[in-house]
């Protein structure tokens, strides 16, 4: 059988570079252009919205653009480094943003109806509601049927993609190698092939990153919401490799063995979390990761990371529907890391995300 050269094989690396920028920009605009318009036409319906938010100084705009030109840099010379595949740099669902981009905009009465009533814990009544946590149940980023719909399931990526202007997957590549620099202690400890567990998986973005980064190890899902499930296992099963083990279940309680996993991760779930689950969630990675095991926490920017950021951290809750940002924002992770036992735990920031790297100690 005939074999095919890689990404850089085909085409040189300035080339490569070249198309990479050009691609990000591109959806950095559009991401631009799709929020000026939309809230154009919510402050048209919703006049006293506007009212309620902070205006962006050109200095805090221009400080974000660095910010993300700075992101993409790093990203790029992570995969000129081999922490991941340079196609990794390309991926983007684009079935999906044809077929259910129209629909952002068919549902956005749904969402000034919503913001006009105060309804946030408002679902359909064909919804199944046992058995969630009662913080569960909203209406996050006043979407329809929260996490529980099969629109929101559909919608999710495209619409993360489109708060960030395009950089949401750049963010989450951060974990690919905060995990990578941490695995080959833990591999080597346990004799067996790494097992990483992404808590929170939602539509399985991340695993679909890790799946690229580390082709031998097993991987493991958890997320609540059964249509965001269905939603992963449609997307991961169309990638080479084993298909990663999906279950449904509360990051609180995990459904597995003490000191099974090499690493955990968790992308975009700790500001959606009131601090006693982000407390027992913490605890629960702790509790399935083997000694040496590596926990790695993606999430928003915190008061205390950047305080020329307070306008957007104060404006993002009163854009989307968000109750417990504002605690998350003043919560010291690294105490509530320690105080279940982790060690050695570092944070770093990249731009308006947050990262945590926790390490289970051998004497645990």
């Amino acid at each position: 059988m005939q074999s095919f050269p890689n990404l850089d094989q085909l085409i040189p690396s300035d080339w490569t570079q070249l198309a990479y920028q050009t691609l990000q920009d591109g959806k950095a605009a559009f991401g631009l252009l799709d929020k000026t318009l939309k809230n154009r036409l919510t402050d048209f319906f919703l006049p006293d919205r506007q009212k309620k938010t902070t205006p962006l100084s050109a200095e805090l705009t221009a400080k974000l653009q660095t910010l993300r030109k700075e992101l993409f840099a790093v990203e790029w010379e992570d995969a000129q480094a081999g922490v991941y595949p340079v196609s990794l740099l390309f991926d983007h669902e684009w079935e999906d943003f044809l077929r259910y981009y129209p629909a952002l905009w068919l549902d956005l009465p749904n969402v000034w109806q919503r913001i006009r009533q105060k309804k946030y814990q408002n679902f359909s009544p064909d919804i199944d509601l046992e058995g969630y946590p009662a913080y569960y149940l909203q209406n996050f980023h006043y979407q329809t049927d929260g996490y529980l719909g099969e629109m929101s399931a559909n919608l999710y990526d495209l619409q993360v993609e489109i708060l960030f202007n395009g950089a949401a997957d750049g963010m989450r590549r951060r974990i690919l190698k905060l995990v990578k620099e941490n695995l080959p202690t833990v591999a080597e400890f346990s004799g067996q092939s790494a097992k990483i567990l992404d808590v929170a998986c939602g539509t399985g973005r991340s695993l679909k990153m890790l799946r690229a980064t580390f082709p031998k190890a097993s991987l493991f899902g958890v997320d609540l919401s059964p249509t965001y499930l269905r939603k992963a296992n449609q997307m991961l099963s169309q990638e080479l490799g084993e298909l990663p083990q999906l279950i449904r279940a509360n990051a609180e309680t995990l459904p597995y063995l003490d000191n099974y996993f090499s690493a955990v991760t968790s992308v975009f779930l700790f500001h959606e979390l009131p601090p006693e689950a982000r407390q027992n969630v913490i605890q629960e990675a702790f509790r399935v990761l083997q000694p040496g095991g590596v926990f790695v926490i993606c999430d928003s920017i915190q008061a205390i990371d950047s305080p020329d950021f307070q306008p957007v951290m104060e404006n993002f809750p009163l854009l989307f529907h968000e109750p417990y940002y504002r605690h998350y924002i003043t919560d010291d992770l690294v105490i509530r890391l320690e105080e279940c036992g982790f060690r050695t735990v570092q944070t770093e920031n990249h731009l308006v995300s947050k990262y945590w790297v926790a390490i289970k100690p051998f004497e645990a």
